[in-house]
């Protein structure tokens, strides 16, 4: 029996949620999602200098799953830099502070918001 999910918590969602290379066609680009939280744990890391175990203890995850998740976006923003890709910031199963935690597997969950083009 898998263990009970942990629910992930951010400060907010990203005021901007897609990059991509300057003067290329969206149409011709390949693109790499990075998840809300992925995002998140890279502004705790990278952008305010948090130690992994405190801010593994702001997202109400392990140190571990912080350290994979935050492997797993900087993957996917050196990818997409060096590799002239698109960054779409979306999606996730996460809680905004203090709002409640939206699981999936919860008939009121809302779905993820539709893909922008």
């Amino acid at each position: 029996m898998p263990r009970p999910y942990k629910c992930r918590r951010i400060s907010e969602i990203p005021k901007v949620a897609y990059y991509k290379p300057a003067g290329i066609p969206l149409s011709m680009l390949e693109e790499n999602q990075l998840s809300t939280e992925e995002a998140e744990a890279l502004r705790l890391k990278d952008l305010l200098g948090l130690e992994q175990a405190q801010a593994a203890l702001q997202m109400n995850i392990s140190r571990p799953t912080f350290q994979r998740m935050l492997y797993s976006a900087r993957y996917k923003v050196a990818d997409a830099l060096l590799n002239g890709k698109a960054l779409r910031i979306e999606g996730g199963v996460f809680e905004i502070d203090a709002r409640p935690c939206c699981q999936r597997q919860t008939p009121s969950c809302q779905p993820d918001p539709p893909k922008q083009t």
